[in-house]
């Protein structure tokens, strides 16, 4: 409990590719309600939105993304030759200048991102030292972005062992918990959606297939020998995700029950969507709608 006796609340943001936006009108609708999270978790997606948010500068950061046009979400993309297809040197650089640079124990509210060491397979929770290096190690998705070395340990994305990090948000002291799991309505539905989106000549898959094409001469998409067209290398990676997303959060949700889930219905956005932030901050606001009678019997 917190000094005035009002229970801290604890908001868990899971991962999700372009879903993540969605966190941004979860957290608006939420304070429009009243509701103000005293501890801040995030996972891949969800701890850049989470640090974001925890630094103050969640207004600032809706604005940013709800501008990004389709040529800005591909600047972004510095091809990497080892560890994954994107080094991530941009976008961090780009945060660095505009958003998150300071220490993790200097933020607004408690804040905390996990990651997986890549070594070991074990979770590590980042709750001191820089921000931006505890975001880059989370978002260290395989395949996409190269993993990255912290404090000795090579680190890829949380969301590998720890997709909606509600056991950090409990270590941290929440007594009341809200998750926001992105995953909720992919299964199923992912392949089809994603091979839409990364299909869709200007679409950001679409630009990253022809540049890696471009670059390097890879083929990847294929047929198999009945003539049916194979997914690209892209779609494969954003589905396979997807379904180890699903089944970990559902296993680990299991065990570590959060006291709401806000679950936004985002299988229409294709991994790499970044450029339809307000589609999904509009998704993110109707899922606090959707939960409002279950908040307001928890008196928050």
């Amino acid at each position: 409990m917190k000094p005035d006796s009002r229970p801290s609340i604890g908001l868990a943001l899971g991962g999700g590719a372009a879903r993540g936006w969605a966190h941004i009108g979860v957290i608006l609708a939420l304070e429009e309600y009243g509701i103000k999270p005293d501890i801040v978790c995030g996972t891949s997606i969800g701890a850049l939105v989470g640090a974001a948010y925890s630094a103050g500068k969640i207004g600032q950061f809706k604005e940013w993304a709800v501008g990004l046009t389709i040529k800005n979400v591909i600047s972004f993309m510095d091809i990497a030759l080892n560890g994954g297809m994107l080094k991530g040197e941009r976008l961090m650089g780009f945060f660095r200048q505009n958003f998150i640079d300071c220490p993790i124990e200097d933020m607004k509210l408690p804040f905390g991102a996990v990651a997986t060491e890549l070594h070991t397979g074990a979770e590590v929770w980042l709750r001191s030292g820089s921000t931006l290096d505890a975001v880059r190690a989370s978002i260290a998705l395989p395949g996409l972005f190269s993993p990255v070395w912290h404090s000795g340990r090579l680190l890829v994305d949380g969301g590998l062992v720890n997709p909606v990090p509600v056991s950090l948000a409990r270590a941290m002291g929440a007594d009341i918990l809200i998750a926001v799991d992105l995953s909720a309505d992919t299964l199923g539905r992912h392949l089809v959606q994603e091979s839409a989106h990364a299909s869709r000549p200007g679409s950001p898959g679409y630009e990253w297939v022809r540049k890696m094409k471009s670059d390097f001469g890879v083929f990847l998409s294929a047929d198999d020998k009945a003539g049916r067209q194979l997914p690209s290398m892209l779609d494969v990676v954003a589905s396979s995700l997807n379904i180890m997303q699903v089944r970990i959060t559902r296993s680990r949700m299991a065990g570590e029950p959060p006291d709401i889930i806000i679950s936004p219905k985002l299988a229409h956005l294709g991994l790499l969507d970044f450029h339809q932030a307000q589609q999904a901050i509009e998704a993110g606001r109707r899922s606090v709608e959707l939960c409002l009678p279950a908040l307001r019997d928890l008196r928050l």
